[in-house]
Formats: C-alpha cells, sequence, structure tokens
C-alpha cells in the first residue's frame, strides 16, 4: 500500500494500493494554519479505515507543492518520517501536477497568497510551463483554456469560469508510479519559489 499526503491547499491523505488503481480510503480538511495538528490524525483515520499498518506499506509519496513555507514543510516532514519508520522510499510530485494530470488541458492555480499566485499550465496531462508564481494578472490565460485550483476561484475577474479544486493524493501517486518506472528522479525538496512567509514580503 502507498500513503499519499499533500498539504499545498488542504490537508490530503489517501492509502492507495500499490497499482495506483483506486484510494482505499481518503482524508482531507481545510484548515490553513492547522497542518500540524490535522495531518498526523488523518493519516491514522486513513490507516484504520482501510485496515493497514506500517509493515503494509511499500511508499510514501508527497505533494512537493509549490505552497506557502509551514503548510508545505510539515507534510513533507511528516512523509519523510514515515518513510524511514517502515523502512520505505518516500517520492515527491509537484501538487499542481495532481490536478494537471488528471484533467489533461488545463492552467491549474493555486493560492500562493500576498495577492499572488502559483500556476502551471497542461497539455494532454503534461506540464509544459511553470509552476511559476506571479500576480493572477500576469497568468495570460488563453481564449478557451479551462482553469481549475483553489487559488484561481479567489480571482474570479481574473479567472472566469474557473472551477475550485485542490490536489487530489490519488492522482500524486499515480504520477509518482508513472515517474518512478519511467527512471525519473522523485526528489522531495520543496517548491516555495520565493522566500518562506516568515521573513516577510
Amino acid at each position: 500500500m502507498i500513503v499519499a499526503i499533500d498539504t499545498s491547499t488542504a490537508i490530503s491523505v489517501a492509502i492507495v494500493d500499490p497499482d495506483g488503481a483506486v484510494a482505499l480510503a481518503r482524508r482531507s480538511v481545510f484548515a490553513p494554519r492547522g497542518h500540524a495538528e490535522h495531518l498526523g490524525d488523518l493519516v491514522r483515520q486513513a490507516m484504520d479505515e482501510s485496515a493497514v499498518t506500517g509493515t503494509d506499506m511499500t511508499a510514501i509519496v508527497v505533494g512537493t507543492g509549490p505552497a506557502p513555507f509551514t503548510g508545505l514543510r510539515v507534510g513533507l516532514v511528516t512523509g519523510r518520517m514515515l518513510a524511514f519508520a517502515w523502512g520505505v522510499p518516500v517520492w515527491g510530485v509537484c501538487s499542481l501536477d495532481a490536478l494537471g494530470a488528471a484533467v489533461g488541458n488545463v492552467v491549474v492555480v493555486g493560492d500562493a497568497r500576498r495577492r499572488e499566485v502559483y500556476w502551471a499550465r497542461y497539455v494532454d496531462g503534461a506540464r509544459v510551463e511553470g509552476p511559476v508564481v506571479s500576480a493572477p494578472a500576469q497568468v495570460g490565460i488563453r481564449e478557451g483554456e479551462r482553469i481549475l485550483g483553489r487559488g484561481a476561484a479567489l480571482y474570479p475577474e481574473c479567472f472566469p469560469g474557473a472551477l475550485e479544486a485542490d490536489p487530489d493524493p490519488l492522482w500524486l501517486v499515480r504520477e509518482a508510479l508513472r515517474r518512478h518506472a519511467a527512471g525519473e528522479e522523485l526528489g522531495t525538496e520543496p517548491l516555495y519559489l520565493r522566500r518562506p512567509d516568515v521573513h516577510g514580503a
């Protein structure tokens, strides 16, 4: 089994079968300042629901952002700790890719705070631009492009018709498995894209 964790927007956890076909259990809560308080409980709840223990795990997959410093750090540290405790590999995937790969042709937009957004462009599920951080008006949406993500929903004047959504941990796993099979590196370095929020603007 694989534990998938993403804390780039919502705090999301899934227990996924080793082939990435289905999520046996999911937990998610949107708590922008409660990552440390919620994540451990969500992992335990998902494991209890799917009736698995650490000995059943084959890998951990974590979303690497982009996201603000504190929440992203909690998810990455938790993933690394679980991987160490259970003796399994930990794989990182850009969080925006979990939406882009699932939808296909889309611009995925996350909330970067400070009146900015993180975004990336996807064609046939492959990232062709980004991730970058910019002002919403600078994203450059093309006519007819689909727009997805919690960040886009915050700025309807810049992203008309956008659908609010968070990265899906199941698709994080699918992307990790695909890239691992292709021999790609799956590092867990965080994508902050700018200095940590604690340092100010």
